[in-house]
């Protein structure tokens, strides 16, 4: 079988996309989404993702980690998969679709992407003596530390993954500077990548209201400097919720091909 792909990435983490509106692909086939993620044998990529029919929305979301397995919503990638679908004509410059933690709408300009998250209650935010840990779609621990750029992030972001705290499911991890009132340093561990990412979408945006809620920002937006570029956060804070969250940055085309 040969299976047509297009490269996308965002802030330097980088998605295999697919059309798959014609169902053809293996969905159930672990091996071969790991084996066209890996990049010394495949494509490479931080992950997979299938773009598919929907009958209400423009379309639907299908996210695998590069370890093969499907994971929960990944934030870059759906800014990606909204580039690639104007791409593909199915959409123009707005876009609703369904991921694995619901439904999802976004404003593409240029090539960046306005990626609307979904609403964190406050009552669902973890704040420890170290680390916060929050759900924006995904599972995040964040953690200041100091020199982040010096820090051993695979070492240390392997250590809380995999640790008791979370269990065998596991957390992704984001490590964390300030570099002033509004703006942050950020490097994420990623499970299922199971290394350092250059980028994480819903990290940054668990950095963004973790950052808010602890009282180190009072800004309703937030940037954040990750290892391949810069992100921002915009978000609406009320009495019990962190709502109107989006995710801004840029969707960026790389290649395509053909793949057997």
């Amino acid at each position: 079988m040969t299976i047509p792909f297009f490269k996308y990435q965002g802030t330097g983490n980088d998605f295999v996309m697919i059309d798959n509106r014609s169902l053809t692909f293996p969905k159930t086939d672990k091996a071969l989404v790991a084996r066209l993620c890996d990049r010394k044998f495949g494509i490479g990529g931080d992950g997979l993702i299938l773009l598919e029919h929907h009958d209400t929305a423009d379309f639907r979301m299908i996210y695998y980690n590069a370890d093969g397995n499907e994971s929960t919503m990944c934030g870059n990638g759906g800014r990606c998969l909204v580039a690639f679908a104007k791409r593909l004509g199915v959409i123009t410059n707005t876009a609703t679709f369904e991921a694995i933690d619901g439904m999802h709408t976004a404003l593409i300009k240029d090539n960046i992407v306005e990626l609307q998250m979904q609403d964190v209650a406050c009552s669902t935010i973890k704040k420890a003596d170290t680390f916060t840990f929050l759900d924006t779609g995904s599972p995040h621990h964040v953690q200041m530390v100091e020199n982040l750029s010096a820090y051993d992030v695979f070492s240390e972001g392997r250590k809380l993954r995999n640790g008791e705290l979370y269990g065998k499911a596991g957390s992704n991890i984001n490590f964390i500077e300030s570099q002033g009132e509004n703006t942050f340093s950020v490097r994420t561990y990623e499970r299922g990548v199971e290394d350092e990412t250059l980028s994480c979408g819903t990290g940054v945006t668990a950095v963004a209201i973790a950052m808010h809620e602890l009282g180190k920002t009072k800004s309703n937006e937030v940037t954040t400097e990750v290892e391949g570029g810069t992100l921002r956060v915009r978000f609406t804070k009320t009495d019990h919720a962190y709502t109107n969250v989006f995710l801004i940055g840029p969707g960026t085309f790389v290649f395509k091909g053909e793949i057997k």
